[in-house]
C-alpha cells in the first residue's frame, strides 16, 4: 500500500491518492484543479484510478473530480446531502470501498459543512489513517461560518459549530492514537484559523496539543470556534456551487482565458491627485 499526499503550496491544499500495490488500483481524495499529477502517478505505477472521494463541495479552489471521473470511468463518491447531479456513488456513514487488504470508510463528520466526511483507511483489518477533509487540520479544525448562503443545505454557523463539537469527539477522537491525520488544508488556508505547518500528524498527537480536542462543554467550544475567524473571499460561494455541479475540464477552461500582447494591452486610467 502507498499514500501519496500532494500540496498545492499557493492553497495550502493537500490531496491525497491511495494505491493498492497487489490490485494496481488507486483511489483519489479531494484533487486539485489540474488532473495531470493525478494521471501521471497513476501511469508511473501502471495502476488505474477507479474512484474518486470528495470530503464536501470546497469553499477554496475548483476540484478536477468530474474530470477526473469522465477521463478515467472512475466512480466519484460524496456524500448524498451534497445534492450532485452528475453521475456519482453515495458515500455516507459505514459505506465502504474496498481494495485488497485496503478498506475506507465514510465516516459523516458534520462541522464545516452539514455534508463533510472523513474517511478511515484500515489495511488488513488495522486503523491505518484518516482523510479528514476540512473537519480535523493539524493544530485546528474547520471553521463553521461558510454554508449560511452556499451549497445544497445551507447552516447557521452557530449550528455547524455544535455539529463540530460532537463530530471530533464521537467520531474522530475515538479512534486509534496511531492513526494518520491526513487533512486537506494546512498553514495560510483560509478554512481555519490556527492551521498548523505540519501535513500530517496522528489522532494522539492531536488529542494532546489541538485546542479542539481539549476538554470544554459545548458552550466553550462553539464560542471559541467562532472568535476570531479570518475574513470570508467573495468567491467561496462560488466555488462551492462549482464544485457541487463540477467544473469544467482545466485544459478547456484556461483556453478561454483571455491572453492579451503587451503591446496591444489598453493605457491605464489617468489618476487625480485629490
Amino acid at each position: 500500500m502507498q499514500i501519496k499526499q500532494w500540496e498545492d503550496k499557493n492553497l495550502s491544499h493537500f490531496s491525497y491518492g491511495i494505491l493498492s500495490d497487489c490490485e494496481k488500483k488507486i483511489v483519489l481524495v479531494d484533487p486539485a484543479r489540474n488532473p495531470e499529477p493525478y494521471l501521471n502517478w497513476a501511469k508511473e505505477n501502471d495502476a488505474e484510478i477507479i474512484a474518486i472521494i470528495e470530503t464536501h463541495p470546497h469553499a477554496d479552489f475548483v476540484s478536477s473530480h468530474l474530470e477526473l471521473g469522465k477521463t478515467t470511468g472512475a466512480t466519484i463518491y460524496v456524500h448524498s446531502m451534497v445534492g450532485v447531479s452528475y453521475p456519482h456513488t453515495p458515500f455516507d456513514e459505514g459505506t465502504t470501498i474496498e481494495l485488497g487488504k485496503i478498506k475506507l470508510t465514510s465516516l459523516h463528520t458534520p462541522g464545516h459543512s452539514p455534508d463533510s466526511i472523513s474517511i478511515l483507511l484500515e489495511h488488513d483489518g488495522k486503523q491505518k489513517a484518516v482523510f479528514t477533509g476540512d473537519t480535523l487540520f493539524i493544530g485546528d479544525c474547520g471553521r463553521p461560518d461558510l454554508r449560511e448562503g452556499a451549497g445544497n443545505i445551507q447552516s447557521k454557523r452557530e449550528d455547524l459549530a455544535k455539529q463540530m463539537y460532537h463530530s471530533l469527539r464521537k467520531k474522530l477522537m475515538a479512534l486509534d492514537d496511531d492513526v494518520l491525520v491526513y487533512p486537506a488544508h494546512g498553514a495560510g488556508s483560509l478554512c481555519g484559523k490556527n492551521l498548523s505547518k505540519e501535513n500530517s500528524s496522528t489522532i494522539g498527537k492531536e488529542k494532546q496539543t489541538n485546542w479542539c480536542l481539549q476538554d470544554a462543554s459545548e458552550e466553550e467550544f462553539v464560542k471559541n470556534l467562532l472568535t476570531d475567524q479570518p475574513f470570508i473571499p467573495h468567491y467561496f460561494p462560488f466555488d462551492v456551487e462549482l464544485n457541487r455541479k463540477g467544473a469544467p475540464a482545466f485544459r478547456e477552461s484556461i483556453s478561454e482565458v483571455m491572453r492579451t500582447e503587451k503591446n496591444d494591452a489598453p493605457e491605464p486610467p489617468k489618476g487625480v491627485l485629490i
